[in-house]
């Protein structure tokens, strides 16, 4: 017990000097303090600029952005089923002084084909759900004949009639509620709301508790305008449409990601397939409106347990109806999926850009393919806006710039599907990533509504913010947006970590540190139909961003962020943060071995816990030298020192990967990060570590501690100056 008391007073004072509800202020005092990212604004505005980055900064034209956007969002581009909307990218980046190509890879997919879901009443009686959107005679693109019906990608075929249970949130622990409460579960539909995990672990949960099929829908109790509120829907006002459902993938994407027949290695023509099985359902899924699931929702209230008391986050909403888990006798459910399979190509766009150095790249992406005709938001405003990031690129190459470093431009496809053209080109080019990258920079939904957000690996943190004080957002600059929004946040500065929900994911397995980011809606602004027809270009320009000035404000940000990662005499890294961070993380650790039960201090020296904080803080000694060595002055004049300092801030992240994996999901081999086996999108840090904990699994958590630990000392001799 003493060794625990002693740990936990170590992390507090270390790791978490910056938690504003600790009560004795002399005893942090004995401490170092963790110093929070965030600082006023102290820069002039409008800001300075060089003159590089001013060539940058004004070769942005909002009017060209808002042309590619309704380019792109007029037309199914599913993945696999556009290959002249890939072309014409790859034109338009040439056109623009970047030379581009496509990279084909032959993947897995499959497609609807036809759907059908029915409520049957006990007295014979039914109620056909609609499994589309309706048409909005403002917005052209519902009217279109090739609208894409409701689906999930990666469903099971399936012909079910059951009766069907109300699951909440469809996390594991509503599964455990619901069958601690003896509700049968076999052979029924599962019934589930939209939020809290990712929608193929609902699938995935459902599946693991012998049922039969799921039905998912949105609920507009977690809206911020809302009809039951006295809002108008779309189009007439901010609030979700009625009939608006979010199609996407079901792919178990926290087992791994990439062509599920492919697992570990590029889908090229001739190489051999697996089943899938591993991440692919095998029941039904679909999805439904908020609008259709009211009567199936209604058909349970008085039956089984109902909302109120089920002591589960999440689990009623905004819906005139009790969330009631049911089954209703007689009251059954009626669903049919059919889907049709293809091994069909897809379609990369790679742009690249050459710098001095071969030996150091810096990755911009963002996904190309979208679920509906439409995508404004997801995945387009980031593709309408890379076509100006290559011709910003392309009129500073015109003065005669050449960067320090390499910088690739890519437009993937098949990312809804399961971040697959990303994870199969980061396969295929594992060694050179491997031996060269440094960052990878990800916009997905760059706009959805006005407020910047961003997760990130911590040693990004800082040049993030530095650079948004280079950007002007209105009457202020981007990161007096940020500011307002996340002061409270000093600890990790309104970043969050990584995990899986877009193509960063096969990088950050590849231990190269990456960055996510987009502007988003808040409580008071306009519902983002997020996977819906409705997210077309009519939403953007009336509800969204009518002048495209949000998104010129996130190219402008990412151009600005890849030009300094690029051209930065010292790679601007924050090895600090990046060590404050392990401690945070090693504090979560702590936390773990305090849930595990029993003798706490007998634990904690099984898993090595003392060791793990010795090995971060003395990476955060290290990481404190080498900032310091390379701010020293005349360092920069050393054409040698500098190259190799260069060298370990490529190369510290690297020694966290490891060649096994994790248990039962080797994919993930990051020994920081991996997504949540319980969630999908969201991060796990130290995944290992804290699974065994979880599992009561000491010699896991021990094993991989003794990864981490080595692992940190590993870093730490890599930033030591010899």
């Amino acid at each position: 017990m003493q060794e625990y008391l002693w740990i936990l007073w170590q992390l507090l004072a270390v790791a978490s000097a910056c938690e504003r509800n600790f009560p004795d202020d002399d005893f942090l005092a004995q401490w170092p303090t963790s110093k929070p990212y965030l600082t006023l604004r102290a820069e002039p505005f409008p800001p300075s600029l060089s003159p590089n980055e001013k060539v940058l900064s004004d070769s942005f034209d909002s009017a060209e952005i808002g042309t590619w956007l309704s380019y792109y969002t007029h037309g199914d581009h599913i993945a696999g089923r556009n290959k002249s909307m890939a072309q014409t990218t790859a034109d338009a980046w040439n056109s623009n002084g970047v030379p581009s190509s496509l990279v084909e890879y032959e993947v897995y997919l499959n497609y609807p084909v036809s759907a059908s879901l029915s409520l049957n009443y006990a007295n014979g009686s039914k109620y056909n759900a609609q499994l589309f959107e309706d048409v909005v005679k403002e917005d052209e693109t519902t009217k279109y004949e090739n609208t894409v019906p409701a689906f999930h990608g990666y469903s099971a075929n399936g012909n079910v009639s059951a009766e069907y249970v109300y699951v909440g949130l469809g996390h594991k622990d509503d599964f455990a509620r619901l069958v601690s409460l003896s509700v049968d579960l076999k052979g029924k539909i599962a019934l589930a709301k939209y939020g809290g995990p990712f929608r193929g672990i609902k699938v995935k949960n459902a599946q693991a508790n012998g049922m039969s099929g799921v039905v998912i829908f949105t609920d507009p109790g977690s809206d911020g305008p809302q009809a039951k509120k006295g809002d108008k829907a779309y189009p007439d006002g901010p609030a979700r449409h009625p009939s608006s459902l979010q199609r996407g993938s079901v792919a178990y994407i926290s087992n791994y990601i990439g062509d599920p027949t492919t697992p570990g290695y590029p889908s090229k023509p001739g190489f051999a397939r697996t089943s899938g099985t591993e991440v692919l359902p095998k029941i039904p899924s679909l999805p439904i409106s908020y609008r259709d699931a009211i009567p199936l929702l209604r058909a349970l209230d008085g039956y089984g347990t109902a909302g109120s008391v089920m002591r589960r986050d999440g689990w009623t909403g905004g819906l005139n109806v009790t969330y009631s888990t049911g089954p209703a006798p007689g009251i059954t459910i009626s669903m049919s999926n059919l889907m049709k399979d293809a091994t069909t190509p897809i379609w990369n766009v790679i742009g690249s850009i050459n710098g001095t150095n071969a030996d150091e790249t810096i990755i911009i992406g963002n996904h190309r393919d979208a679920w509906v005709i439409g995508g404004a938001g997801d995945p387009n405003s980031g593709t309408a806006m890379l076509i100006e990031v290559t011709k910003a690129f392309g009129v500073l190459m015109k003065t005669g710039w050449k960067p320090k470093r390499n910088i690739i431009i890519a437009s993937w496809d098949a990312e809804e599907y399961a971040l697959i053209g990303s994870t199969e080109w980061v396969e295929e080019y594992a060694p050179w990533l491997s031996g060269t990258a440094i960052s990878y920079l990800n916009v997905d939904i760059a706009v959805s509504g006005p407020l910047p957000g961003a997760d990130a690996t911590p040693e990004l943190r800082g040049v993030a913010q530095d650079v948004m004080k280079k950007v002007i957002y209105g009457t202020q600059t981007l990161y007096d947006a940020w500011y307002k929004l996340y002061q409270f946040r000093p600890e990790d500065s309104g970043f969050g970590n990584l995990g899986a929900g877009s193509d960063y994911a096969p990088f950050l397995q590849l231990g190269i540190g990456a960055l996510h980011f987009g502007m988003s809606g808040g409580s008071t602004d306009p519902v983002y139909h997020y996977h819906s027809n409705y997210d077309s270009y009519h939403w953007m320009t009336k509800f969204c961003d009518p002048n495209f000035a949000i998104h010129t404000t996130v190219a402008q940000y990412i151009t600005l962020l890849a030009y300094h990662l690029a051209d930065d005499v010292i790679l601007p890294l924050d090895l600090d943060a990046f060590g404050r961070n392990l401690g945070y993380w090693a504090r979560d650790v702590t936390g773990e071995t305090i849930n595990y039960g029993g003798d706490v201090g007998s634990v904690q020296r099984q898993v090595n816990l003392t060791d793990l904080i010795n090995a971060y803080k003395h990476f955060q000694g290290v990481a404190t030298t080498f900032t310091k060595t390379i701010k020293a002055s005349g360092f920069t004049d050393d054409a040698t020192r500098v190259k190799l300092a260069n060298q370990k801030l490529r190369d510290f992240q690297r020694v966290f990967v490891s060649k096994e994996g994790l248990k039962m999901r080797p994919f993930y081999k990051n020994a920081l990060y991996a997504p949540n086996r319980d969630d999908g999108y969201k991060a796990q840090t130290f995944p290992g570590t804290i699974e065994g904990l979880q599992d009561k699994n000491i010699t896991q958590a021990r094993d991989w501690n003794l990864f981490l630990i080595k692992a940190m000392n590993a870093a730490s001799d890599i930033l030591t100056f010899q």
